[in-house]
């Protein structure tokens, strides 16, 4: 696992991933996802929530970025110790508030709303397909807000009504939605 962009580009990690249930963005795949996300958001205001965060690959590029408020969420203690320790040896513990909890349930009881949220949930979890639904139903996605969910070619979202676009980099697929702003 490697950082690719900010002021931690080029530094890797190796979790110790032998039987643990992830499946982390390629390197390739972040990549094309973070060239649109500096094309259409200003990183460092950003708000954001990383769900199913695994090793935390996602929350490291976006604090590497300078943004300053970031929520990792996963129900897996491996990783969230991984997350828990890198986050201190790179000494980002102000940035990142770690929860280990199952997602819908964290999804459920939280208060609080985000620019951007992204979902990179088991490709074979049997509610992969109600991630969208549930985060506007418990309206997590701050309007003008992106959530991305990274998924497979087995799920199609285009009927969704806040879809809005997708992106392919091999077998991972990324599909978009948006928190409609009220005039749009």
């Amino acid at each position: 696992m490697r950082i690719i962009g900010g002021k931690f580009k080029g530094r890797r990690f190796n979790p110790p991933a032998k039987n643990w249930p992830t499946r982390p963005t390629t390197d390739f795949s972040k990549e094309g996802l973070f060239n649109i996300i500096v094309n259409n958001f200003d990183i460092e205001s950003l708000k954001v929530l990383d769900l199913f965060g695994g090793t935390g690959n996602h929350s490291y590029e976006f604090i590497s970025r300078g943004c300053k408020d970031v929520t990792y969420v996963d129900k897996f203690g491996g990783c969230v110790a991984f997350v828990k320790k890198t986050a201190a040896t790179l000494e980002i513990e102000e940035y990142i508030k770690i929860f280990k909890s199952d997602v819908f349930r964290f999804i459920k009881g939280t208060n609080q709303s985000y620019d951007y949220i992204f979902a990179g949930p088991p490709y074979p979890l049997p509610t992969l397909d109600t991630i969208p639904d549930v985060i506007f139903k418990n309206e997590l996605l701050n309007p003008g807000g992106w959530l991305v969910l990274e998924h497979n070619p087995n799920h199609d979202f285009k009927s969704h009504p806040n879809y809005t676009q997708e992106r392919h980099y091999g077998g991972t697929i990324f599909s978009i939605f948006e928190q409609k702003t009220p005039e749009s």
